[in-house]
Formats: C-alpha cells, sequence, structure tokens
C-alpha cells in the first residue's frame, strides 16, 4: 500500500478582508496534491468562497482586526480573552493530533503581531513533536506595510524571529516588480532563505477572449472597507456627460449597516445593479468595459488575469501603505490607472471615470505561478528533512 502523505499545518488568519485567506486556499490546492493540508482557520469564513477538496479544515473561534487594528471576536457570544485561549487549545491539539512534517504560516512575524502568542506556540510544539521537528515556512505577499511609527523596532523583531525559527519564507511575487527589501529593512540581514514563487493565483481552466460588456464594474475585495468607494463612485457618476451602467459588488464583508444604506442608495437609479458578492471575479471583469476597485493582492492579480481596463484607488492610512506601493508599481507598468486615495471625491473620481473609458492596459508580463511553485519548493524541504 502507498505510504501517507506527509502532514502539513497551514495557519492563516486572515482579519480585515479576503485576499490571505483567498492566497492561502490557492496555495492550499496545490499543497493538497504533495500533502494531508490541515487548514487553521482564524477569520470568518465568507459565505459563497469555494473551499479547497482534498483539505481539513479547523475553524478556530473567529478573531479580526477593525480598521483601527483593534483585535474583536467575530462572535458575539464570546470575548476575545476567551476566544484566544480556545484557539490555542485547538492549535496544541491539531499539532498532537498531526504531527505535521510542515507548518506553514501566513505573514507572521512580519505581521499578525497581536497573535504571536500562539503561533509561536504553535511552531515551538512542531519543533519538539515526536518524530522529529517540522519545517516551518513563512508564506509572505509580495508587498508589506512599512510605514509603521516603530518601523525599524517590527523589522529587527521579525528579522530575528524568523531567523530563530523559520527553515524558509516563500514570497508570493515577480522579483521584477516586488522584491522583499524594498518593504522590509532590518537593521541586519536575514540569514533564513528567501524564495520567490511568484504570484498567486488560483487554478483556472484556459479561456477565450473577453467579452466586454457597457457596464463599469465596482469592487472593493471582501467590502469592510469599500463604503466610501461605493459611495463616491455612484455620485461621481452622476456628474459624467454620459454616464455608464454601473455595476456594483458590495462584499461579503461590507457592514450590514453600510449594505442597507447602499441599498437604499441605489434604488430607483437607472443603470445601477448591486449585488452582495459574486462567485469569481474574474469572470466578472472579463465582462465588464472597465474595472473600479481597491489594490488589494487578490483584485490586483484578477486585474492583470481579466486583463480588463482598471482604475484602482488603494486602501491607505497613516500606517497602511501597501495598496498604493502595488498601484503605483502597476500603473509604471501600464497595466492599470490609480488615483491618489486623498482626492477620492466626485469631481476627482468622474475625471479618472472618465479617462479609464479610454485606457487600453498594457498587458504586465508577471510570473503567476506561485501556487505550483511554492507547492515544489515546500516539497523539496520537506525531502531535506528525510534525507
Amino acid at each position: 500500500m502507498p505510504s501517507e502523505r506527509p502532514r502539513l499545518l497551514f495557519y492563516c488568519q486572515h482579519s480585515l478582508g479576503i485576499g490571505h485567506l483567498t492566497r492561502s486556499f490557492a496555495l492550499a490546492t496545490s499543497l493538497a496534491e504533495r500533502f494531508r493540508v490541515v487548514f487553521l482557520n482564524g477569520g470568518r469564513l465568507p459565505p459563497g468562497l469555494p473551499v479547497p477538496r482534498d483539505i481539513e479544515i479547523i475553524d478556530l473561534p473567529p478573531l479580526g482586526m477593525d480598521d483601527g487594528h483593534t483585535l474583536i471576536s467575530r462572535d458575539a457570544k464570546q470575548g476575545v480573552a476567551q476566544a484566544m485561549a480556545q484557539r490555542r487549545t485547538l492549535i496544541e491539539a491539531a499539532v498532537h493530533e498531526h504531527r505535521p512534517a510542515v507548518v506553514l504560516v501566513e505573514l507572521f512575524p512580519f505581521g499578525r503581531k497581536k497573535f504571536a502568542a500562539e503561533i509561536l506556540a504553535l511552531m515551538r510544539l512542531s519543533r519538539r513533536q515526536a518524530g522529529g521537528p517540522a519545517r516551518v515556512v513563512c508564506s509572505l505577499r509580495d508587498i508589506l506595510v512599512d510605514a509603521r511609527p516603530d518601523q525599524q523596532r517590527h523589522d529587527d523583531r521579525a528579522r530575528g524571529l524568523t531567523d530563530r525559527y523559520f527553515d524558509a519564507v516563500l514570497v508570493h511575487a515577480d522579483p521584477a516588480l516586488a522584491r522583499l527589501e524594498d518593504s522590509f529593512k532590518p537593521s541586519r540581514p536575514m540569514r533564513t532563505p528567501v524564495h520567490y514563487t511568484g504570484y498567486v493565483v488560483p487554478a483556472r481552466a484556459a479561456q477565450a477572449a473577453p467579452v466586454r460588456g457597457a457596464h463599469l464594474l465596482v469592487s472593493a475585495g471582501g467590502g469592510i472597507v469599500g463604503d466610501a468607494l461605493f459611495r463616491c463612485a455612484l455620485q461621481a457618476r452622476a456628474l459624467l456627460p454620459e454616464p455608464p451602467p454601473l455595476r456594483i459588488i458590495a462584499g461579503p464583508f461590507l457592514p450590514e449597516a453600510q449594505w442597507f444604506a447602499l441599498q437604499a442608495a441605489v434604488q430607483g437609479q437607472p443603470g445601477v445593479e448591486l449585488l452582495r458578492q459574486v462567485p469569481d471575479m474574474v469572470a466578472e471583469m472579463r465582462q465588464a468595459r472597465a474595472s473600479l476597485s481597491q489594490c488589494g493582492y487578490n483584485t490586483a492579480l484578477d486585474i492583470i488575469v481579466a486583463q480588463v481596463p482598471a482604475l484602482v484607488v488603494p486602501y491607505a492610512t497613516v500606517t497602511e501603505n501597501e495598496q498604493s506601493e502595488r498601484a503605483t508599481r502597476l500603473a509604471e507598468l501600464g497595466a492599470l490607472q490609480q488615483l491618489d486615495p486623498a482626492q477620492l471625491d466626485p469631481q476627482h473620481l468622474a475625471a479618472a471615470m472618465q479617462a479609464l473609458l479610454q485606457f487600453t492596459p498594457r498587458p504586465a508580463a508577471l510570473a503567476l505561478d506561485g501556487a505550483d511553485c511554492s507547492a515544489r519548493l515546500i516539497a523539496q524541504l520537506h525531502a531535506e528533512r528525510t534525507a
């Protein structure tokens, strides 16, 4: 009989949107061809998001952060402290039961500082488990936030934890567009090997050329911080001499009060369609005349794959600059147009929308095989452990 596939514990804590979860599910799908994947899910699973087959999911009590980075419980029946205690118990039980050959941790220690206690417990247990220590790997997006008030201290701490606990860092990017050192600058070089995998996109069958409709597609990823963009798009459209039809995808995490208010705002407006969510955003973009969105990791890649004329208004705060960096780099390639989030008002957006309708993007020659490449690299690390 064939031997059982080695076990891999995949820790994913998605907090503000669904980008981390979508990327992690794409990775898990490729990993499941080589490993028995046990997925530690730390946030809410949005309704309608396809869950990869052939993986086991352990749902931890869902925690997240609001847009002020305050840790919150997604379950009204329990507080943060109670949820954290239950999560720690479930994580430790998963290590004892599965004795993983590999532990894959999404973002930490380059982020997820508020979850450090449970992640460190996961790694320490897996290092000293019966049967030998697990390989520990970090799964990292292309561009990190690098505008914290204590950024140097943060980077130095991340470098120290990476060198102590991790065997490799996988950066899910094409180094021609983004390199880790662009947004991560510790005082001393990191010793842990860094591998660039290419960008991670969900697998999809080959498709015919897009069939463009007349409408402008408006979206904001999971939607939790999309309300200002949606409202401004409605106001800007009214200023255009020939307003295009709008198809607004609100997202599963748009707060309920904002969803109801948005429904009221579009009621009776001809040419405006409002949906809560769709199963395939790339398919939506391929059918649209143009796209208006933010610029998270998955949204940016959806734009590249769909080759849709796109205008992005990055989500940005005093400390959140990741989307702005990504938007600037892609705009320099001619892959999309961008509007400074400081100019998100009806007049500026109307002018940008008018320019968008005349825009033809240039194809971005980026490596998009990050899921398969990551699975191969992790399999090689495991093979080195067992050799």
